[in-house]
C-alpha cells in the first residue's frame, strides 16, 4: 500500500465524481437521448439522467412512480459492460493524471496532486486538465471538487454537480462548509438529522458551534466525535493507493412492495452467493455479516452479526443473514420492502486465493471451490441453489476489483 499526505497548507486533494453516471453513457451511446429525461431500468430506476432529475425521479424508485412523475421519459435497459468499459477508460485518465489514486466506486476518486506543480501546474490547473480529457477521451461530463481533505473535496464535488468544478481554498474552508446543510456531513442521514432538526440544528455550522460534548451527549460517542471533526473539516485521512477493500456486499432493488417471504429469501440467497464467491476469488474470510434492508417509504435499516471465526463458506453467511432477515420481518411486514442488500465485513488479508479452497474454519470449502470452478468454466449460471430456480438473480453492478 503506498499512502500520499497532502501539503498542508494547500488544497491538493481532487475528488472527481460522473455525472448521473449510467444515464450519461446512454445519452453517450444514442445521440437521441441528449437533453432528454433518461431513466435506467424499468422495474426499479437505478440511473436517472439530470433532465429526469428535474421531475423527482431518483435511483431505487419504483419504475412505476418514476413514470408517473416524468410521463415523458425515455427508459432504456442497464447495459453492465458498457459502464464497465467507460468506468475503465475513466481511471486510465485518472492514472495518466497522477499515480495516486484512491477509487471509491467505478464512478468516482479521490486524486493527490500536491507533487505535480513543476510538471502538471496547479490543482485547480490539473483539475481543468482531468474534465477535459475525461470529456475528450471518453465522453462523458465530471465533477471535480478540490480541497485539502478528502471530506471538503467530496462535499465540493456534490455542490458541483453536475459537470462542474469548484475548489476550496485553505482559508476559505468553513466560510463554505458551514452555511450548507446538515445532509452534507457524511454519516449524517434521515434518522440523524431529523434529531437534529428537532433541536433546530439545519447548518453544519450550527453542528460546528454545539461542540463535541453535547453533540456525544445527543447522538453517542463515535457520531457525535465523527460529526464534530466534519463540522470543523478535521479529516487527517491521506490519499490511498492499493488499498483492498474493508468488506464485501451485493445489494439488489425489488421494486414496490408486496413481495412474498420466499422471494425475499430467494433474493438474499442470491446476494450471498454473489458476495462469497467474490471473497474465495479474492481470496479473502470474513467474519462481520450485515443485512441492510430499505422500506417502501424510504427508511432503512441495517442489522449485523460478527461470527467466531472468519469464513468465506456460502451456507454460513447465508444461515447467518436468514437469523437477520427473519429478525427484521415484522418491520418488512409492517413497512413493506424494495431493496435487500448483504455485507461480509472485517475481512482478513492474509488469506491466500488458491484453486480449490481446503475445508475452512466452518467446513464446506471443497464443495464451494467445485461450484466456483464449474461456474467459472461454463458460465455463473451453469449451477445455481434450488432456491433461486424461477427468480430472476438481478443484475450483476460493475465493481472496483477487489
Amino acid at each position: 500500500m503506498f499512502v500520499a499526505r497532502a501539503l498542508a497548507r494547500e488544497a491538493t486533494i481532487l475528488h472527481a465524481d460522473l455525472d448521473a453516471f449510467y444515464a450519461s453513457v446512454e445519452q453517450r451511446d444514442d445521440p437521441r437521448l441528449r437533453g432528454r429525461p433518461v431513466i435506467v431500468g424499468a422495474g426499479v430506476v437505478l440511473a436517472a439522467s439530470y433532465e429526469a432529475k428535474a421531475y423527482g425521479v431518483r435511483t431505487a424508485m419504483g419504475g412505476a412512480r418514476a413514470r408517473r412523475l416524468c410521463p415523458h421519459a425515455i427508459v432504456v435497459p442497464p447495459r453492465m459492460s458498457a459502464y464497465t468499459a467507460a468506468s475503465r477508460a475513466v481511471f486510465e485518465v485518472f492514472n495518466d493524471t497522477t499515480p495516486l489514486v484512491e477509487g471509491l466506486s467505478i464512478d468516482e476518486a479521490f486524486l493527490e496532486v500536491g507533487g505535480l506543480r513543476r510538471v502538471s501546474g496547479t490543482p485547480t490547473e490539473i483539475a481543468v486538465r482531468l474534465r477535459h480529457e475525461v470529456s475528450e477521451r471518453v465522453g462523458l461530463p465530471i465533477t471535480v471538487g478540490v480541497a485539502r481533505t478528502k471530506f471538503l473535496a467530496k462535499v465540493a464535488s456534490g455542490v458541483a454537480k453536475p459537470d462542474g468544478l469548484l475548489v476550496v481554498p485553505p482559508d476559505g474552508e468553513l466560510a463554505f462548509l458551514h452555511p450548507l446543510p446538515v445532509q452534507r456531513l457524511w454519516g449524517v442521514g434521515p434518522v440523524t438529522a431529523g434529531r437534529l432538526h428537532q433541536r433546530g440544528i439545519t447548518t453544519v455550522g450550527e453542528v460546528a458551534r454545539l461542540g463535541e460534548t453535547l453533540l456525544v451527549s445527543m447522538l453517542g460517542l463515535a457520531v457525535g466525535r465523527h460529526l464534530h471533526a466534519l463540522a470543523n473539516n478535521h479529516d487527517p485521512r491521506p490519499v490511498q493507493v492499493g488499498r483492498r477493500r474493508r468488506s464485501m456486499g451485493a445489494q439488489c432493488a425489488l421494486g414496490p412492495s408486496p413481495h412474498s417471504p420466499e422471494t425475499v429469501d430467494a433474493v438474499l440467497a442470491g446476494l450471498v452467493d454473489r458476495v462469497t464467491r467474490r471473497m474465495r476469488a479474492a481470496g479473502r474470510l470474513g467474519r462481520t455479516v450485515t443485512l441492510r434492508l430499505r422500506f417502501d417509504d424510504y427508511t432503512r435499516a441495517t442489522r449485523s452479526h460478527t461470527l467466531a471465526m472468519p469464513t468465506a463458506h456460502t451456507d454460513t453467511v447465508l444461515a447467518t443473514a436468514r437469523g437477520l432477515l427473519a429478525a427484521a420481518m415484522p418491520m418488512i411486514r409492517q413497512r413493506g420492502i424494495t431493496l435487500v442488500g448483504v455485507a461480509v465485513g472485517n475481512l482478513d488479508d492474509d488469506a491466500v486465493s488458491q484453486p480449490a479452497l481446503p475445508l475452512d474454519r466452518h467446513g464446506g470449502g471443497n464443495l464451494d471451490a467445485a461450484l466456483d470452478h464449474v461456474r467459472d468454466r461454463f458460465g455463473a449460471n451453469a449451477v445455481t441453489r434450488a432456491v433461486l430456480l424461477g427468480h430472476d438473480h438481478g443484475q450483476s453492478v460493475p465493481l472496483l476489483p477487489d
